[in-house]
């Protein structure tokens, strides 16, 4: 069975890291985030995924240059202009040749999904499309799906006002749909599937839902970027990391040098040093990052290569790929340090976005 993958987008909410990463090739304790994506994918039966891309799409390429992962063949297909979900979805299935009911997923979701009786759920109903549903505390930032006994969809509220909400179960970004669908989908301008689709297919008595409360998270913003790396630290979400585990909860590559008592619930990848008076505790670091002497690391994530010098505090922040952070500086509060950013000796950034654009 194919995948469609959307992994075209900007990744806005994440500048600066999104800069020049794209969003999806982020990394997750150790792995880009698109890999979790296509190791959820291969025991649901999926041997291709076609990535819908379009922002910096060359990473994606050059992250898997045998065009297969998990066991999951990949293919590539650029949008040549933006055209929304639903046009990219028509745009990367048509130019794939996707030929009989396929998968459809949002590429910055992580979960644990049951994307198989998701599946299995479509064609007992004879759906035409069926949704993926999760339930969350705050229904008004998504696209809420009441539906029926049997599981057809009888509206598909987009953002509602908070409060007005039918039922706090809302679209996972999770598809299983027909070809037929692809008809269904103007050519030639952007198409929304939450917006113009979907409601099309309620009116038409076509589109279904099924419900589950297994694990699932939205990327989009720092704050559930840093969640999702917390999440698999605390064994909230079955992805272990790369790496032998010393301790529960704790994962060190053979190639890492550690000088220093690790805290609770940290991976640190190959290649990273860590000095002896350092203190690190609920964290991700990454390869070939460096921590200085003195230096305090909590509930943060230092992406590949990053440097933090003597007696520097990093809190509830994430540092970019290659940044430095100088000697005494604190960060906290989700400042975000771009690619190759260097902050300044004795800075103090809260809440803080480095460099702006």
């Amino acid at each position: 069975m194919d995948a469609v993958v959307l992994v075209g987008g900007e990744g806005t909410r994440l500048r600066p890291l999104t800069y020049e990463i794209p969003k999806q090739m982020l990394h997750v304790v150790g792995r880009p985030m698109i890999a979790h994506v296509l190791e959820w994918l291969a025991p649901h039966g999926i041997d291709r995924a076609v990535l819908s891309l379009g922002y910096r799409a060359d990473a994606f390429v050059q992250a898997f240059p045998s065009s297969r992962h998990a066991g999951v063949a990949l293919e590539y297909i650029v949008e040549p202009e933006p055209l929304d979900t639903a046009g990219a979805i028509k745009f990367a299935a048509e130019k794939a040749g996707v030929s009989d009911s396929f998968l459809v997923l949002n590429g910055d979701v992580l979960t644990e999904f049951d994307a198989s009786s998701l599946i299995e759920f479509h064609r007992s109903r004879s759906a035409e499309a069926s949704i993926g549903l999760t339930p969350v505390s705050d229904p008004s930032r998504f696209g809420v799906v009441p539906t029926d006994e049997r599981g057809r969809v009888t509206a598909f509220i987009e953002k509602p006002p908070e409060g007005t909400a039918p039922t706090n179960l809302i679209n996972a970004g999770i598809y299983v749909l027909e070809t037929s669908v692809l008809d269904r989908i103007p050519n030639g301008r952007r198409v929304s599937i939450e917006r113009e689709t979907f409601p099309e297919l309620v009116i038409a008595g076509r589109l279904y839902a099924r419900a589950s409360d297994a694990y699932w998270l939205d990327t989009g913003t720092p704050q559930q970027f840093l969640q999702a790396q917390l999440d698999i630290l605390h064994g909230r979400r079955t992805s272990p990391p790369l790496a032998p585990e010393l301790r529960v909860g704790v994962w060190v590559d053979p190639t890492a040098e550690v000088a220093c008592q690790l805290g609770n619930h940290c991976f640190v990848g190959p290649g990273a040093s860590i000095a002896e008076s350092a203190v690190v505790e609920d964290s991700v670091v990454g390869s070939g990052s460096r921590i200085g002497p003195g230096v305090v690391i909590r509930r943060s994530v230092l992406m590949c290569e990053a440097a933090i010098g003597r007696n520097a505090v990093v809190e509830d922040s994430i540092v970019g790929p290659r940044a430095v952070i100088g000697e005494g500086a604190r960060l906290s509060a989700m400042t975000v340090i771009g690619v190759g950013a260097e902050v300044a000796a004795r800075s103090v950034l809260d809440c803080s976005r480095y460099p702006v654009s």
